[in-house]
């Protein structure tokens, strides 16, 4: 029987380790803050964790919390265990340590997911997975307890250069509303009437769609913070930078960004960007 252990217990690891568990896995769950999940039996130390799981998952805020946690698993017996890495941190972290890691008897794939905390509970969410064939055949049976969108995009590290193209199309998106609603505004077109059409054609995204309620203040739950699309962001930049590359739309975005978090709305779901540029207008 397959044994997961998710480390980290935000609020993607918190969507995952519910999930999993709703679908009959034996699951159990650490995070350094010590949080907990209801339902979800928390081990007492990261060590307890890893000795008890065959298939580690990680969802982990940034950089330096990945390569804290892989290097602290890589003093430990991992023979035979699988490291499933969602978390959207630049590929280098685990590429730099997958050879330590194979020496260890283990394997490792990234993994990371496209889509908030309310996909990964409802199974909805897309995953693309970086590894070689057999790690991410592994790999894809264990995601498909919360994921029936699964894409073995190619090698290691090339999860997350996915992650960074489909994400960043819809940061750039939202860029675009952002340059659009203030002339909606302006010209007297209701909010939700601009919203809907653009929404109903070509030039719509199912995101923004699903999202309606939120923009016109009909619903205030929250499924993924601007403070951790701005955290995003910077990820992505650094992803393309290690390629040679620019992306100016990005770094258009992240200014925008930093002005939300300035205005106070780093908590707020990105549905507030679209009304608070529509009323700026």
């Amino acid at each position: 029987m397959e044994r997961i252990g998710v480390i980290g217990l935000g609020r993607m690891g918190s969507a995952i380790a519910r999930r999993m568990q709703a679908q009959g896995h034996q699951v159990t769950g650490w995070t350094r803050s010590g949080r907990t999940v209801e339902g979800v039996e928390i081990a007492d130390s990261l060590g307890t964790l890893v000795a008890q799981s065959n298939t580690l998952i990680l969802s982990l805020l940034n950089d330096e919390a990945v390569a804290s946690i892989l290097d602290s698993c890589l003093e430990m017996n991992l023979t035979g265990k699988q490291i499933i890495e969602t978390s959207t941190v630049v590929p280098t972290i685990l590429k730099d340590r997958i050879e330590r890691i194979t020496a260890k008897g283990a394997t490792a794939v990234d993994a990371p997911i496209s889509g908030g905390p309310e996909l990964v509970l409802a199974g909805a969410c897309g995953v693309f997975i970086g590894g070689d064939a057999a790690a991410a055949a592994r790999a894809q049976t264990t995601i498909a307890g919360f994921s029936g969108r699964i894409f073995h995009v190619g090698p290691l590290g090339t999860g997350i250069v996915m992650k960074t193209i489909n994400n960043s199309m819809i940061q750039c998106y939202f860029s675009g509303l952002d340059d659009m609603m203030p002339l909606a505004k302006r010209a007297g077109l209701p909010l939700e009437t601009a919203l809907r059409i653009l929404c109903g054609g070509p030039a719509g995204m199912p995101m923004i769609a699903d999202r309606i309620p939120k923009i016109l203040g009909e619903d205030e739950t929250v499924g993924f913070e601007i403070q951790a699309a701005h955290k995003d962001n910077d990820v992505f930049r650094r992803v393309v930078q290690a390629y040679g590359l620019a992306s100016p739309t990005l770094d258009h975005t992240a200014e925008r960004q930093r002005v939300a978090l300035d205005e106070g709305l780093g908590h707020a779901d990105p549905a507030a960007l679209v009304s608070a540029a529509y009323h700026r207008g």
